[in-house]
């Protein structure tokens, strides 16, 4: 029972003090208790020096150390494993009540590959404390990576489960240390509330969530719903079901929480430190997957800036999980390795990508201007996410546009030339998908190509019909038009899967479809007819049908006439080409002067 450190000049009292530090047990599974912790700062405040006590995972204290105002004596304790956490946890107080856990600090838990460092003081008279601990994942160069809270005070760190924390931390260190991990994915719990929904709807959106998640390329373990209203201001979900989904992550081996909503920083650091695994929400999911999946640049550039603005409110109180560089969900893209500079770094990034993003913006305006000079109207495919929209593309233009069974299988625009029936030409394109509970940060970094939608003469909403839940996910994409000022715009319903529906009954016949919107597979290429015949209608009705008489002299304008008109008949006589055409908006001024 021997007090190790810098003793010189304590009294015999203060010894006997430390020393009866050894007979005091912690619970198993608790970091620490008040008792303990009070113990320890008084002394603290009648040296003026940290204390630092050793506590094995059965609660019992293996060391005590007196070390100076800037740092703990840390001896080698028992015989460290190379490949898991030593079994033993650090606390340490600091004089001035700040708790930032210093370099040393960090320099000894990655040394003796600590359980946990944490460091106490005493704020405002209560008892506050920092912590650090290993994630488990590996850095490419070969270091564990650290993961810390800012300031938290003792209720807080009374739920966190240090057992469960550290199981799962070894589990972790030995495969990512042990095997080579890059072809394994990662394993999965998702959890939600009903919030007030219904169970039903509720539950479509976690089936939603695993499909997200599948896409994301992880595997689901386990799905947990709770039946609850709104969410808990500390933990999103109600405690009772937070501890069950720990017991959940021990027995299915999961090292991955996904939330099905949008997290506070708070709800998810502290959901972090009571599991001692990755959080992350709905939001950095869809994040992740945008990530994966842009192609182009200006795709690269406008996740990065979603990615930038998700993650700043985050910065705040996490303190060392801004220098994690570790891999998986939530952690892919242009934009993690900005996390290692500061506030005002990102703020810098954050303003340069926009000044990017406007000059694609002003770009595409330039490419749109072109387009409306030579009179091609534009149609925007819009819809949730995996309604099927590339698929009618490529069905309707012949394009060969990338499109796969997977929600945000494409994210970068693509415009291809389409022919209707009455020989006039549009151009059509396919947009990003829409998805439930679409992130406010998507909405306002992807505003340069969802320009698009808003510029577009006619919008075909793309619904999958074989979906039960078409109803609430054709809801969510006209919430999103609304955001974007694009509600107003004249809107082509298209019911697309016909192919998956189990009875042809379901299907109106064409007569009866006026009114509703067209019923298609664009797989099968059932309807297809149909639809270039509305598109065809809805385009002409802003059209004029107009008998022209051009001169023989500008010849010029029938060769304009045919390129931008539909042209009914042509005839010659005396006073020049008779032509009979449907004039689109555009050119009617033009061509006011030759009607006849």
């Amino acid at each position: 029972m021997d007090v190790q450190g810098n003793l010189q000049g304590l009294k015999s009292r203060i010894i006997k003090e430390l020393e009866e530090l050894y007979l005091v047990t912690v619970p198993t599974g608790q970091i620490l208790t008040r008792e303990l912790a009070e113990r320890m700062l008084a002394i603290t405040h009648a040296i003026g020096r940290e204390v630092a006590v050793y506590l094995t995972r059965n609660g019992h204290v293996l060391a005590v150390a007196v070390g100076d105002s800037s740092t703990v004596s840390l001896p080698e304790h028992g015989s460290r494993r190379t490949h898991m956490l030593s079994g033993i946890r650090c606390i340490h107080t600091h004089p001035s009540g700040d708790t930032k856990l210093s370099m040393p600090d960090l320099s000894s838990l990655r040394r003796m590959r600590f359980d946990l460092m944490a460091a106490i003081g005493l704020k405002d008279d209560d008892i506050v404390c920092s912590i650090a601990f290993f994630t488990g994942e590996i850095m490419e160069t070969g270091e564990p990576v650290l993961q810390g809270s800012g300031e938290i005070d003792m209720k807080m760190l009374g739920r966190i489960n240090l057992l469960s924390l550290c199981r799962s931390i070894d589990k972790l260190l030995q495969k990512n240390t042990l095997k080579d991990t890059t072809d394994q994915k990662e394993r999965a719990i998702l959890a939600g509330i009903t919030g007030k929904s219904t169970q039903e709807v509720a539950e479509e959106s976690m089936k939603e969530l695993e499909r997200l998640t599948e896409t994301a390329g992880a595997e689901v373990a386990a799905s947990i719903l709770q039946k609850r209203e709104k969410p808990d201001g500390a933990l999103f979900l109600g405690r009772g079901k937070v501890n069950e989904i720990s017991m959940a992550l021990q027995e299915t081996d999961a090292e991955l929480l996904i939330i099905d909503d949008e997290l506070t920083p708070s709800q998810e650091t502290n959901l972090a430190l009571m599991l001692g695994v990755k959080v992350i929400d709905r939001t950095a999911l869809i994040l992740d997957i945008f990530a994966q999946r842009a192609r182009s640049a200006a795709g690269k550039l406008q996740v990065e800036l979603a990615q930038l603005r998700y993650r700043l409110p985050r910065l705040g109180g996490q303190g060392l999980i801004l220098s994690r560089q570790g891999g998986g969900i939530g952690t892919r893209g242009p934009g993690e390795t900005k996390l290692e500079t500061d506030r005002r770094h990102i703020y810098r990034r954050i303003h340069e990508l926009e000044q990017q993003l406007q000059k694609l913006g002003s770009q595409r305006r330039l490419h749109r201007e072109g387009r409306r000079a030579a009179h091609y109207p534009s149609i925007a495919l819009v819809g949730y996410t995996n309604a099927g929209k590339s698929t009618l593309l490529n069905r309707l233009t012949g394009a060969d546009v990338f499109a796969e069974d997977k929600l945000f299988a494409t994210l970068d625009p693509t415009t291809r030339k389409l022919e209707l029936p009455n020989g006039r030409e549009a151009l059509l394109t396919d947009t990003v998908g829409f998805i439930q509970k679409l992130p406010h940060t998507l909405v306002s970094a992807f505003h340069a190509t969802l320009e698009e939608v808003q510029e577009a003469d006619l919008l075909l909403h793309v619904v999958d019909i074989s979906s039960v839940n078409h109803r609430e996910q054709m809801e969510s994409v006209q919430s999103v038009l609304r955001e974007l000022n694009a509600d107003d715009k004249p809107i082509l319903t298209v019911y697309n899967k016909t192919d998956l529906l189990p009875d042809w009954a379901d299907i109106p016949d064409t007569a009866a479809q006026e009114g509703t919107g067209v019923y298609i597979s664009a797989v099968s290429g059932y309807g297809m007819e149909h639809l270039l015949e509305r598109i065809g209608d809805m385009l002409r009705g802003s059209s004029r049908t107009m008998r022209l008489i051009v001169p023989y002299d500008e010849g010029s304008i029938v060769g304009y006439v045919h390129e931008v008109c539909a042209v009914f008949s042509e005839e010659y006589d005396e006073r020049g080409t008779v032509i009979t055409a449907e004039v689109p908006p555009e050119a009617k001024t033009r061509l006011e002067k030759y009607e006849a």
